[in-house]
């Protein structure tokens, strides 16, 4: 059996001076040697900033940097045909590409509509602070270097449910738009803020039988022209469930294919909310464990007076572990954005041994972890602030232990809060595999572990070079395994 891990390959500051599709081709095949089975890259088409935006305010979906729109001809991350390369390459590594789709907004429009509003309460979007009146807003998409090349759909008023600007007024604000479809918001998942269908620049109107025509027919033109595997589906509890469902059921149904799906829904408050959204996508897609993300972060911040016993308590990957990926940070959570939350990095070891080494989900590996990165961007006071992210030690080790180990029947031992430990047992068809990982955010740490019956006698050695003696299984297949304070070793077979 593989086991898949899949790699978030790239972050919001990437500045490396290969551009991103560059990299992804030079770099295929080392994935592939550690144990990458997945790669998912930022959205590739072009955006409000043309080659300065990463990715997520989003102008036409149809151009993968093949157009001069919005002052430049290729994306951040490179050209159209960059992009396709970097995709043939990963795929002729047998790396599935997990494409990023942005389906809650669109921004950079090109003309001006008059436009019927309503003011909205930021804090309570579900209440109205004025009678519908008439501003001057950027609704009408008309992709004029694109000139009707793969689609000639023309995204207009009647396409949006709200927006945050008012041209005339000079106004930013929340405006819901009044149309034929209500005059209110979208049902959505989230009821934070009243209703949180509203989020950024122009909100697309699923309501709108058109727009939803439309984006199902770009979805066909975007799988047969990249042919990647997978789709990471952002911001999904500000969209319409119904109509996600929708989309996806029809591409799997128009390419007879079970295309893996991943969404993004950030919650960090209470794991029900990603169960509930589970129930309600009747289990099609994937979800972020950001219950999980939030738990390492804590561990980090507290040491030890955190209880590692309790790690995976009130998580996704607890209760629906074939519908989770796990993963300890991504490009919303990084240093100086939005939602900040960092893992310690003392941490950062300890928590990917978490996620790589046990059976339950798919785990993620975030770009910066595997290759490091330097930026600067303002913090909150405004001012200028360096950052430097310095990659996990040997994370290329721990995945390719994955690969290579982590299999078979899983023991748990979480029976301390500073020290826990967990074994897989290994399997016959994958030789010399069986691993036993202890961690401890404390003293150093030892663990009494059962590695099973096919382990008497075979001598573990710590993959991670933390601890140097030798441990061999004894005739009951139960071993004493180490590790060091505040870290974790990784007991593989020797050799």
């Amino acid at each position: 059996m593989i086991n898949q891990t899949l790699i978030q390959y790239f972050h919001w500051y990437y500045n490396d001076e290969l551009k991103l599709w560059k990299k992804v081709s030079s770099e295929a095949k080392s994935l592939k040697d550690i144990g990458i089975t997945g790669a998912w890259l930022p959205p590739a088409y072009k955006c409000t900033e043309g080659s300065n935006s990463v990715g997520y305010d989003c102008y036409d979906l149809y151009d993968l940097g093949e157009f001069d729109q919005k002052n430049s001809v290729p994306t951040r991350y490179g050209t159209k045909e960059e992009y396709l390369q970097a995709i043939k390459d990963l795929h002729d590594q047998e790396i599935m590409v997990v494409a990023d789709v942005v389906f809650n907004h669109k921004a950079g429009a090109d003309e001006l509509e008059k436009v019927p509003v309503k003011r909205v309460n930021p804090d309570n979007r579900a209440e109205f602070t004025s009678d519908q009146f008439e501003i001057e807003a950027w609704t009408k998409f008309t992709f004029p270097g694109r000139k009707g090349k793969y689609s000639e759909f023309i995204w207009d008023k009647r396409c949006f449910s709200g927006i945050d600007w008012a041209e005339d007024l000079q106004e930013t604000a929340i405006f819901s738009i009044q149309n034929e479809y209500g005059d209110g918001w979208e049902d959505v998942p989230s009821d934070e803020m009243g209703n949180y269908d509203y989020l950024m620049f122009n909100d697309i109107e699923f309501r709108n039988k058109a727009v939803r025509e439309e984006l199902k027919r770009w979805g066909e033109w975007y799988y047969e022209t990249c042919g990647m595997g997978g789709f990471r589906l952002d911001a999904v509890k500000h969209i319409s469930p119904r109509y996600l469902a929708e989309w996806l059921d029809h591409m799997k149904a128009k390419f007879d294919k079970d295309f893996f799906i991943v969404a993004e829904n950030w919650i960090l408050d209470d794991v029900q909310k990603l169960r509930d959204y589970v129930d309600l996508t009747e289990g099609r897609m994937q979800l972020f464990d950001s219950m999980l993300h939030h738990n390492f972060y804590q561990a980090g911040q507290q040491g030890s007076d955190y209880d590692l016993s309790k790690i995976f308590n009130d998580t996704l990957v607890e209760s629906h572990p074939q519908l989770s990926v796990t993963f300890v940070d991504n490009h919303d959570s990084q240093p100086l954005q939005s939602l900040e939350a960092y893992v310690d990095f003392w941490f950062r070891p300890l928590a990917y041994a978490l996620i790589l080494l046990r059976e339950q989900g798919i785990p993620c590996v975030f770009y910066p972890d595997l290759y490091g990165a330097k930026y600067i961007d303002k913090d909150n006071d405004g001012n200028d602030a360096d950052v430097e992210l310095i990659g996990v030690p040997q994370l290329d080790v721990m995945v390719r232990t994955r690969r290579d180990a982590a299999h078979g029947i899983q023991r748990e031992y979480f029976d301390h809060p500073n020290c826990i430990g967990f074994t897989r047992e290994g399997t016959a068809e994958q030789e010399n595999s069986g691993v036993a990982v202890v961690l401890s955010n404390g003293e150093e740490g030892s663990k009494h572990m059962e590695m099973g019956p096919a382990q008497a006698g075979k001598v573990f050695v710590d993959a991670l070079g933390h601890r140097t003696e030798e441990v061999t299984v004894g005739d009951d297949g139960w071993g004493d395994f180490f590790c060091q304070a505040g870290s974790v070793s990784i007991w593989v077979r020797k050799n």
